[in-house]
């Protein structure tokens, strides 16, 4: 049997809600988990579909991995098997973040091309290019991506664009390489920085964190770690409009608000009182909305831009808001399918290429709507709440791949939805 979700409208969100480790971060740092023998333990890990989706797969390469909690404790064997062709692969987008440390430790890699979002192309060119720059050969056979070094070596890598999986192969590779690399137009991202920081715990000599170049002192060898996952941003800022959107009082936890900062920035532009709190347990945000929400326009650009993760969120606010937003998408040029969904909801929008525009309403219509990623997942359920009558939210388990206890938290809220088998 399948399950959806059921969203009742009118409920104004009023209360607290913590936010575990970031799904975008967890999956890169079990894949680098590779890297060293031994036992690396990883705490903070969310509980949603993909992080034992990436247990398997590790496991079809030799690891030992014992999941408790929210703890993962991942043992690398000293022989490690290169194929990483399993089935749980072609279900995660983030399968292709264990090339890296393959090429880096074994020399060689076969990995199955990802599965995952529906949200557009993912192209590899720059994780073959970058590879090769360090010495490997790729191609693509058989549905896989194949990559063989006889060994690899510093070199100065430009990406064309700052992309996180390129940046994240690359630094991987290059850990255990070599000499110097200098990755020039590296992704920025908070969770780029998160495995930076377990690299270096694990003996890595990594520079640069957080900007748009790295430089990596290749080592012989890495040592196991422990190492706490970073709060999800994208889980934050899903709660931060969601007050807004239902003119709430919502205090979120376990995020480090400044890497919120151009969404909490937005969420004050369309009127919200937004407090911020930093450090500690109750490092954090607080965002308060007293009345309708103004349009605010966004872009997606990369971190430290607003991310396309949060545009449906946008798209979303921007339906109910008093005014014309429009919402640009330089990222997936699938994403906006999330827009078709919005309009079963009564949203007046528009698309043209990579631009929508959207026409505030006071109040959407309820309807039966589909997930088609996990972002889009979440904002459909968004705007069931600020919609009259219940609406039907299907494909719910893609939502489920980024958020643990999402009904739980919504309903702790003060939210009226359930989940339906059907």
């Amino acid at each position: 049997m399948s399950e959806h979700f059921r969203v009742h409208g009118g409920a104004r969100l009023v209360g607290e809600v913590d936010v575990v480790g970031a799904k975008n971060s967890v999956l890169k740092l079990m894949a680098a988990a590779l890297l060293a023998e031994g036992t690396t333990t990883i705490t903070n890990c969310p509980d949603i579909l993909d992080v034992p989706l990436m247990a398997d797969a590790l496991r079809s390469l030799g690891c030992v991995v014992e999941l408790d909690g929210d703890v993962a404790r991942i043992t690398t064997p000293q022989e490690l098997s290169h194929r990483a062709d399993s089935e749980a692969m072609g279900k995660l987008r983030a399968s292709i973040c264990v090339l890296g440390p393959l090429v880096g430790r074994c020399k060689r890699a076969v990995v199955a091309l990802p599965g995952g979002d529906a949200i557009g192309s993912r192209p590899l060119d720059m994780h073959q290019s970058g590879l090769e720059k360090l010495g490997a050969r790729t191609w693509i056979e058989h549905g896989c991506i194949v990559a063989e070094a006889e060994g690899l070596h510093g070199t100065q890598i430009w990406l064309d664009f700052p992309s996180m999986g390129a940046t994240e192969n690359i630094l991987m590779a290059a850990v255990l390489a070599t000499g110097t690399t200098v990755i020039d137009n590296a992704a920025r991202e908070p969770e780029i920085v998160d495995l930076c920081l377990m690299l270096v715990q694990m003996g890595a000599k990594i520079e640069g964190a957080g900007t748009s170049t790295l430089t990596v002192h290749g080592v012989t060898e890495l040592k196991p770690t422990e190492h706490r996952v970073i709060g999800d941003r994208i889980v934050g800022a899903t709660w931060g409009f969601a007050a807004a959107m239902t003119r709430g009082d919502v205090r979120v936890r376990g995020v480090n608000p400044h890497h919120l900062d151009l969404v909490l920035e937005k969420l004050r532009m369309a009127g919200a009182e937004v407090t911020v709190y930093e450090g500690g347990e109750d490092e954090g945000f607080r965002v308060v909305m007293e009345g309708r929400p103004k349009a605010v326009d966004f872009v997606t650009l990369p971190y430290p831009g607003f991310a396309t993760d949060n545009q449906p969120f946008a798209i979303a606010l921007s339906t109910v808001s008093e005014g014309t937003a429009m919402i640009t998408e330089n990222l997936f040029e699938s994403r906006f399918r999330f827009i078709d969904e919005m309009i079963r909801l009564g949203a007046d929008a528009r698309t043209d290429g990579h631009h929508a525009v959207i026409r505030g309403i006071e109040k959407l219509s309820s309807a039966p709507v589909w997930a088609s990623d996990i972002r889009a997942g979440a904002g459909l359920v968004l705007a069931g709440l600020c919609a009259d009558g219940a609406t039907e939210v299907y494909e719910i388990f893609h939502i489920e791949r980024g958020y643990p206890g999402f009904v739980e938290n919504l309903r702790k809220l003060g939210a009226d939805v359930e989940r339906v088998s059907s």
